[in-house]
């Protein structure tokens, strides 16, 4: 038997590191972090535990497949759909790649919306 609680309260942790820089928000209901003032889909990662699995939902990694393809097939066979990695079990070496693509995509979401920076990074454009 999976221990679900225990595999969503290592994701919170993962993404606790984020805080303050964002903050609570939801989207469709589902708890996310969230750039201050950012709004609708513009959410940095979102989380929902299910039955079987704790969904990790990381819309940003769509936007950027160049930091998302850095991961190792461990991580990326865990996607499974255009923003969802989905965990019924995270051990050490899975929680450290996450947390290294978690890190890649922050600093871009950071670009999208810091103010201070000239050269923020512009999403690319999607079809």
């Amino acid at each position: 038997m999976t221990d679900l609680a225990a595999v969503e309260a290592r994701l919170v942790g993962l993404l606790d590191r984020y805080r303050p820089e964002l903050v609570d928000g939801t989207i469709y209901g589902v708890p996310s972090l969230v750039w201050p003032g950012a709004t609708g889909h513009d959410y940095f990662a979102a989380l929902k535990r299910g039955k079987a699995k704790v969904g990790l939902y990381l819309i940003i990694a769509d936007r950027y497949p160049d930091d998302l393809a850095a991961s190792p097939p461990a991580l990326l066979a865990r996607r499974t759909g255009r923003a969802t990695f989905s965990f019924a079990t995270l051990d050490d070496e899975m929680a450290a790649d996450l947390g290294a693509l978690l890190d890649r995509l922050m600093e871009r979401y950071r670009a999208e919306h810091s103010p201070q920076s000239e050269d923020a990074a512009e999403p690319p454009a999607t079809s």
